[in-house]
């Protein structure tokens, strides 16, 4: 009898859109997953065959058709699936669970993916990956050649004890500048300009890897295309195998967890 294949439980949960791998191993260590009955543990295999549930809810073991959207996300919006107040959960109301891939801060507006599929959201969060993500920043006065050079060298963060990467930053206005960063530091874009004695006014996401913005108005969503989907795929399964087992750097985020 051919053995049947198994796969470790929290990537199964992650396939089947019930959350990321990292939330389903604090629910598995949470005691909110069982297996047949009887409590799961961290770095279990399942074939998929087995009664999984979560908080007492059966899992389908059928792979759902996955959601996958881009939204214009507003101001005022929290970057969460936890029943906060004013989360983007409750302000999409989609019928689909759907939790976001990265974040933006709370004060910070534009591009932000959501989706089913946990792997998908397990590719783009790892901040190892290098995966860009670009930024359109207003600030409260002029910047100048020497700013815009700073920004693009690398700036040194005290409260984190880290220099940040160098990346792309071009001046488009007055107090504007567009910058690309491939790595995420808490609050990276707003620390970098505090540091060197800016403060940001508006900052808004317009790129993630291959997916843009665009045109999309303020508050509204979109699906992401079939060939949006298929070259960020492509862009996320060389970095998924190049990185797979390594830890995140130290002060970053997941996916973008800045500005």
């Amino acid at each position: 009898m051919t053995e049947k294949e198994t796969v470790r439980l929290n990537k199964y949960l992650s396939a089947h859109g019930v959350c990321s791998r990292r939330e389903a191993d604090d629910w598995i260590a949470g005691g909110k997953i069982t297996v047949d009955g009887r409590k799961a543990s961290v770095g279990e295999k399942v074939t998929g065959e087995e009664d999984i549930r979560v908080n007492g809810k059966k899992i389908n073991p059928q792979a759902p058709e996955h959601t996958y959207i881009a939204l214009n996300k507003p101001r005022g919006i929290v970057c969460t699936t936890k029943n906060d107040k004013d989360n983007v959960i409750d302000f999409l109301h989609l019928p689909q669970r759907v939790f976001p891939v990265g974040r933006l801060d709370k004060d910070s507006e534009g591009l932000l993916l959501l989706t089913s599929d946990g792997e998908i959201v397990n590719g783009i969060m790892r901040a190892a990956a290098g995966h860009e993500k670009e930024y359109v920043v207003k600030v409260n006065r002029p910047v100048d050649a020497s700013f815009i050079r700073k920004m693009s060298q690398g700036v040194y963060l005290d409260e984190l004890k880290v220099t940040t990467r160098p990346c792309q930053v071009r001046q488009t206005g007055k107090d504007i500048f567009h910058i690309t960063l491939t790595q995420g530091l808490n609050r990276q874009i707003r620390r970098m300009c505090q540091t060197l004695g800016y403060k940001v006014v508006m900052l808004r996401r317009i790129r993630i890897m291959n997916i843009r913005l665009g045109d999309l108005p303020e508050g509204c969503w979109r699906p992401l295309t079939q060939k949006e989907l298929t070259v960020m795929k492509k862009m996320i399964k060389p970095e998924v195998r190049k990185n797979h087992g390594t830890k995140n750097r130290k002060n970053e985020g997941p996916g973008g967890h800045v500005k």
